[in-house]
C-alpha cells in the first residue's frame, strides 16, 4: 500500500483523445518526493532538449505535494510545471487553495498533459470517472463565470475548477491558472491555452492513506495549534495594515520611482476603513489554520480574495491609491492575467510613450484619466488587440519586438520575468546569488530562511538566535551573530545561506507546504512552523519514508540539481545569470563573478554553472549526466568551478 501519495498520475494526450491512469514507482518518490521534484523528472524524461514550448510535445503537469490531502497542516500547494514559452526554460509555479487536495482525494498524485486539442475542452474529473468535454461553449468566457458554469453543467457545487480567462486562452505569456482564487502564475497559462485546455473540473471522494496515523495525527495536532498561535507565520499582510515596508521601498510605476515618504498614519487608517468596510471574512487554503486571504466585495465589482503584496501592484503601478487595486484586481483576475507582471508591463507601455519611443497611434482612443488608460491597456492584452498583442509578450519580449531603444526601459526582469520592483543601495551579496541563479521566476520563490538585514542590538540578536528552531547548522548562528552589515559576511556565509534558502523552497515545493508557514517565514522571528528538523518525521510518519534530515536535504540537492540540469540543457549558461543591472545602486563586477564561481563550485558545478558528471552521480541522478553527455553539454571530464583555470584568471 502506498501512504500519502496515491501512486497514481492521470495522463491525458489532447491530441489523441487518450486517457490513461499510470502507476509510478515508489524509488522516485523516496529520492524526489512530489510535486516539483517528480515534476522535473517527468520534464527531464519527456521534453527532449529542442522542443518549442508552444509544440503539442511541451508537458503541462499538476503535482501534488506528497503531503497534500493529509492532515498535515498548510500541505495544500500543486506544483504546476512546463517548459515556458517567454525564456525556454522550466516554468515553475504553485497553486494553494483545494485543488490539490481535490486531486489527491480523486486518486491521482498528479495530472499530466501532452498534446493539443483540436478545439477547446475541458477535462472533468470525478474519481476514476475523467472526460475530455467540449468547451466550445465557453470561449472567451471570464474566470470566474467559467467556474461556475462548469460544476452547473457538472451538477456539483463542490467540485474545484482551475480555469484560464481570456488572457490564457489568447496565450498571454502573463496568463495565470485560477481555483477559486487561487492561481499558477505566468509561466503555466499560456502553455494551458495553447493546448486549448480551458480548464480542469475535479472532485474526489477516495481516502488517502496515512502510514501511522496514530502519531502522525498527534503530532500534525500539535503543529496546527503551534501554527494558529504562532504571529510569525501566515501572511502578516491580511491582517497588519501597516505596509509602509512595500510603499516607502518598493519602486512605483515601471519599477523606477521610490517615494520613501509615502506612507503615514493618516493614510493608514483611510486604508484600514477602506479595507474593513468592503471586507466579507478572512479566508484560507486546505487543512490550514492561517486565513491569509482578505475576501472583498466592491462596489459594482465580483466578490474577491487577495492576499500578499498583490493588493499593492496595480496602485502602485499606477501611482494610485488601494482604492483602485479593489476596483481593478477582480477584472484583472477574471481576464486570467497575473497581478504581479501584469502591472509593470502596462507601467512598461505608459513610459514607452512618454519617451517616445510608442506614440499615440499605438494607442488609439486611449483615455485620458491614468486609470481608464490601465483597464484600455488591462483588456489590449487580455484580447491581444493592437499594442496589447504585442505587450502580451511580457517586457522582455515586447522590448524586442518594439526596438529603437525599448530594451533600454527592460531594466527590472531576469531571464525574461518581471521580478519585484525593488531598487536598493548596496549590493546584498546573498540576495546576488538568489535572484542571479534561481531557477524560479521571482525571489519570493528562493528567500525567507535567513533575515534579510542583521539585527545590531545585542539583545534583541541573542534572543533571535536562541528562538531559530529552523536553523540546519549551528554555523548559521554564528554567522547571523558577527554580522553588522548587510553587504559584511564571509563568502562561504553568503553561499551557505543562499542554498539554505533554496533547500527550503525546494523541499515545500515538493511536499506541498506553503511558503508562509514554512520557507518563506523564517527570516521573521525565527520561528517558523516547519524546517529540516521536523520535516523527516512528517515523512516518516504520514508517507511511510524513512527520513532524517541528511537524507531530506540530500533529497534538496537532488530536485535543485535537476532543475539545473534540465535548464542547462536547454540552453542556460553562466553568462545569463544577472540580477537586473539597477537593482542596487552600487555593483562591483568583479566580486559578483568571483561569488558565483564560489557558488557554483560549491553546488559541484561547473565555471559554467552545470552539474558535474560526479555531482550528478553522487545524487543518484547518473542517467541525467548521461543525457547531458549526449547531447554535448558535458564531456564528463569537467571539473568544480574553482578548480578551472578561468577562476584563477578571475583573481588575477
Amino acid at each position: 500500500m502506498r501512504y500519502a501519495e496515491t501512486g497514481f498520475q492521470l495522463e491525458v494526450d489532447l491530441s489523441k483523445g487518450s486517457i490513461d491512469k499510470v502507476e509510478t514507482d515508489p524509488e522516485d518518490t523516496a529520492l524526489l518526493l512530489g510535486g516539483l521534484g517528480m515534476n522535473l523528472k517527468l520534464l527531464f524524461d519527456r521534453v527532449p532538449p529542442g522542443t518549442d514550448p508552444w509544440s503539442p510535445d511541451n508537458l503541462l503537469i499538476f503535482g501534488n505535494g506528497l503531503l497534500n490531502g493529509t492532515f498535515v497542516p498548510g500541505a495544500n500547494r500543486v506544483s504546476v510545471d512546463t517548459i515556458a514559452p517567454v525564456n525556454g526554460f522550466l516554468g515553475h509555479s504553485l497553486m494553494g487553495g483545494f485543488f490539490g487536495a481535490e486531486m489527491k482525494m480523486a486518486g491521482y498524485d498528479r495530472i499530466v498533459i501532452r498534446g493539443q486539442a483540436p478545439d477547446l475542452v475541458y477535462l472533468a474529473i470525478h474519481n476514476d470517472k475523467v472526460e475530455i468535454r467540449d468547451a466550445g461553449h465557453l470561449r472567451g468566457r471570464l474566470m470566474d463565470e467559467t467556474q461556475t458554469l462548469i460544476k452547473q453543467e457538472l451538477n456539483d457545487k463542490r467540485a474545484w475548477v482551475a480555469a484560464l480567462g481570456p488572457a490564457g486562452e489568447n496565450r498571454v505569456i502573463m496568463a495565470s491558472i485560477d481555483c477559486g482564487n487561487s492561481s499558477a502564475a505566468r509561466t503555466p497559462g499560456p502553455v494551458m491555452g495553447v493546448k486549448n485546455l480551458k480548464a480542469i473540473a475535479i472532485r474526489g471522494t477516495k481516502d488517502v492513506y496515512i502510514a501511522n496515523p496514530e502519531k502522525a495525527w498527534e503530532m500534525c495536532s500539535r503543529l496546527r495549534k503551534e501554527l494558529d498561535l504562532n504571529p510569525n507565520i501566515g501572511d502578516w499582510m491580511a491582517t497588519d495594515e501597516d505596509d509602509s515596508f512595500h510603499h516607502n521601498n518598493f519602486s512605483w510605476g515601471n519599477a523606477r520611482v521610490r517615494r520613501k515618504t509615502f506612507w503615514s498614519n493618516e493614510l493608514e487608517e483611510r486604508w484600514r476603513n477602506l479595507k474593513y468596510d468592503h471586507m466579507s471574512r478572512w479566508t484560507g487554503c486546505w487543512n490550514c489554520p492561517k486565513a491569509c486571504h482578505n475576501l472583498i466585495k466592491w462596489p459594482n465589482r465580483r466578490r474577491f480574495s487577495y492576499k500578499c503584496y498583490g493588493k499593492d501592484t496595480y496602485h502602485m503601478a499606477a501611482f494610485q491609491e488601494l482604492d483602485f487595486t479593489y476596483e481593478i484586481l477582480p477584472i484583472a483576475m477574471d481576464l486570467g492575467l497575473d497581478s504581479y507582471s501584469t502591472p509593470q508591463v502596462i507601467a512598461f507601455a505608459l513610459e514607452l510613450l512618454d519617451a517616445g519611443i510608442l506614440t499615440e497611434k499605438d494607442f488609439p482612443d486611449m483615455p485620458s484619466d491614468i486609470r481608464q488608460k490601465f483597464y484600455y491597456l488591462l483588456h489590449k492584452i487580455a484580447y491581444r488587440d493592437g499594442i496589447g498583442d504585442v505587450l502580451a509578450h511580457g517586457v522582455s519580449g515586447a522590448a524586442t519586438i518594439i526596438g529603437h531603444g525599448a530594451e533600454e526601459f527592460d531594466h527590472n526582469t531576469v531571464k525574461k520575468f518581471e521580478q519585484l520592483p525593488i531598487k536598493l543601495g548596496k549590493l546584498n551579496p546573498a540576495y546576488f546569488l538568489m535572484i542571479a541563479t534561481g531557477e524560479e521566476m521571482a525571489i519570493t520563490q528562493t528567500e525567507g530562511s535567513f533575515p534579510q538585514d542583521p539585527i545590531t542590538d545585542p539583545k534583541l540578536k541573542e534572543e533571535f538566535i536562541n528562538n531559530w528552531v529552523a536553523v540546519p547548522d549551528r554555523k548559521f548562528h554564528e554567522w547571523f551573530r558577527q554580522w553588522e552589515k548587510r553587504d559584511q559576511l564571509p563568502d562561504q556565509a553568503m553561499v551557505e545561506i543562499s542554498d539554505w534558502n533554496e533547500c527550503m523552497h525546494y523541499l515545500d515545493d515538493s511536499l506541498g507546504l506553503c511558503g508562509f508557514v514554512s520557507s518563506f517565514r523564517g527570516q521573521f522571528g525565527g520561528t517558523t512552523g516547519y524546517h529540516v528538523w521536523n520535516m523527516p518525521d512528517l515523512i516518516t510518519l504520514v508517507a511511510g519514508i524513512e527520513s532524517d534530515k541528511d537524507r531530506l536535504w540530500e533529497c534538496f540537492q537532488r530536485i535543485r540539481t535537476l532543475a539545473r540540469a534540465l535548464n542547462n540543457r536547454r540552453g542556460l549558461r553562466r553568462e545569463m545569470e544577472r540580477p537586473p543591472e539597477d537593482h542596487w545602486a552600487v555593483r562591483d563586477e568583479e566580486y559578483e563573478q568571483q561569488l558565483l564561481t564560489k557558488y557554483y563550485d560549491f553546488k559541484g558545478w561547473t565555471f559554467d554553472g552545470i552539474p558535474t558528471k560526479e555531482t550528478l552521480e553522487k545524487l543518484s541522478l547518473g542517467y541525467v549526466a548521461e543525457d547531458l553527455i549526449k547531447n554535448n553539454v558535458l564531456t564528463g571530464d569537467e571539473v568544480t568551478a574553482l578548480k578551472d583555470p578561468r577562476a584563477n584568471k578571475e583573481k588575477e
